[in-house]
């Protein structure tokens, strides 16, 4: 079942560059009445503002704050759509018995996991009262298959994918729509050190919110996911051999 972005209230973290930021344009670009665009620093935000005009509110949102979040569903009442972007990767590489696996792992799945879990709940109530609503949140290909290079951050985005299973079982109810979105390597600062070819994040925005338009609720919005979505949908385990080739 389709989803129209015509008109609609949307909400995006880590919304002040990369993947965020290029949603944030199509959001815009395909019709969105009025986005929030958040960020724990709204300074960060003044590209979007300037670009797009009143159509932007620039919220201040630590997504591992409790009292921001209270304070962005107090601020955003109106929102039919939240998109949860923001994300961290705190470590690449490595023995296994490396300690930054752990201190970066616990930082990864505050903003990856609990992150996401807190600000959903924080917007279940908005969402019912604006008509039901849908969720969008961006997880990973290694959500779905385990890189040993990024070991904590996989484990984190297959956190946030069983969430968004979970998100989509318990707000079917008060009629939440839910969709996962699962990018390959994206040409952001975050996968800079990445030894993939990567995909523009214009160009994996532009597939997200025509997934989103076209009701997929898995959404695969770069050559290489498509690729490894389709595999990890035929074979999970002949993918987990090809992920393990990686080198670690």
């Amino acid at each position: 079942m389709s989803y129209s972005i015509k008109g609609r209230i949307a909400l995006v973290t880590g919304a002040n560059r990369g993947i965020g930021e290029a949603i944030v344009d199509a959001l815009v670009a395909a019709g969105a009445k009025k986005v929030y665009a958040a960020a724990r620093n709204t300074k960060d935000l003044a590209p979007l503002t300037a670009r797009h005009g009143s159509r932007i509110v620039a919220l201040r949102l630590d997504v591992t704050d409790p009292a921001q979040i209270a304070a962005a569903a107090k601020a955003a009442p109106d929102v039919q759509l939240l998109v949860n972007n923001a994300g961290f990767a705190g470590h690449t590489g490595g023995a296994f018995t490396d300690p930054e696996w752990i201190t970066s792992g616990r930082r990864e799945m505050e903003v990856n996991f609990f992150g996401t879990f807190a600000l959903t709940q924080a917007f279940a109530p908005v969402l019912a009262k604006n008509g039901g609503g849908a969720v969008v949140n961006i997880a990973s290909i290694a959500s779905l298959v385990n890189f040993a290079l990024f070991a904590s951050y996989s484990a984190s985005k297959a956190a946030a994918h069983s969430l968004t299973q979970a998100t989509r079982a318990m707000l079917k109810v008060q009629g939440t729509r839910v969709f996962g979105v699962y990018p390959g390597p994206i040409d952001t600062r975050m996968a800079k050190d990445v030894p993939f070819d990567k995909t523009s994040p214009a160009d994996a925005a532009r597939a997200i919110i025509a997934g989103i338009e076209a009701g997929s609720e898995e959404i695969f919005p770069d050559p290489m996911s498509q690729a490894m979505g389709a595999a990890y949908l035929a074979s999970p385990k002949e993918l987990e051999r090809q992920a393990s080739a990686t080198p670690a």
